[in-house]
């Protein structure tokens, strides 16, 4: 999965803290789980997953025993119900529209601009709008790593940019994910996703 594209050349990257590689694994997890429905190898991948006793690893626990039960078809007819639909899915997994009401808003044209300022570009063959949450966890995961043709982001600018564009909403999608009517599969996703949104906005917030 790319939904974004590095727009500069390289540089050579410092070494990175284990936990936040850690950071970045579950970030690009999330990522890949919202951007499409798995394949039969990914669910295998998942099947394998071991959780702890924090919310995060019961999650991870919970959806390692549903992709073991679970076949790519159903998967990816629950992804379709969820986030599709004939019109629309269940649910809409956009800053904007959970900001706003609307989709294409104001908050996607301020993500725009920051993306453009770390010198990420929108990948082309990408129909998405940039604002939808599997894009954002991707330039988490990104922006971490430093996979952008720049050097990592800096703590700071990683608190800046999740305080604009993940913390005012995200929570509550990844709360709706958890709940939803047609949500199986994806309720543990909703369940680790609002954990790791509640640890990185304490983690943000002591520095």
């Amino acid at each position: 999965m790319q939904t974004v594209a590095e727009t500069t050349t390289p540089l050579p990257k410092p070494p990175i803290l284990r936990e936040d590689i850690l950071r970045s694994d579950l970030y690009a997890f999330l990522g890949s789980l919202l951007a499409a429905p798995p394949t039969q190898v990914q669910l295998t991948q998942t099947a394998g997953l071991t959780g702890d006793d924090t919310d995060i690893g019961q999650g991870i626990a919970a959806l390692a025993k549903l992709a073991a039960s679970r076949n790519a078809l159903a998967v990816r007819r629950e992804y379709d119900a969820l986030f599709i639909g004939l019109a629309r899915g269940e649910l809409l997994p956009y800053a904007s529209y959970y900001l706003t009401g609307f989709l294409h808003a104001k908050p996607l044209a301020r993500l725009r601009g920051d993306l453009a300022r770390h010198g990420i570009a929108r990948n082309p063959e990408v129909k998405e709008p940039e604002d939808h949450i599997a894009t954002l966890c991707e330039v988490m995961a990104g922006s971490i790593r430093g996979t952008y043709g720049t050097a990592a982001m800096s703590l700071d600018d990683q608190a800046a940019f999740f305080a604009a564009h993940i913390a005012p909403w995200a929570g509550h999608f990844f709360t709706d994910l958890e709940a939803a009517k047609g949500s199986e599969f994806y309720a543990p996703v909703g369940t680790i996703g609002r954990a790791f949104m509640a640890v990185e906005t304490e983690s943000f917030r002591l520095g």
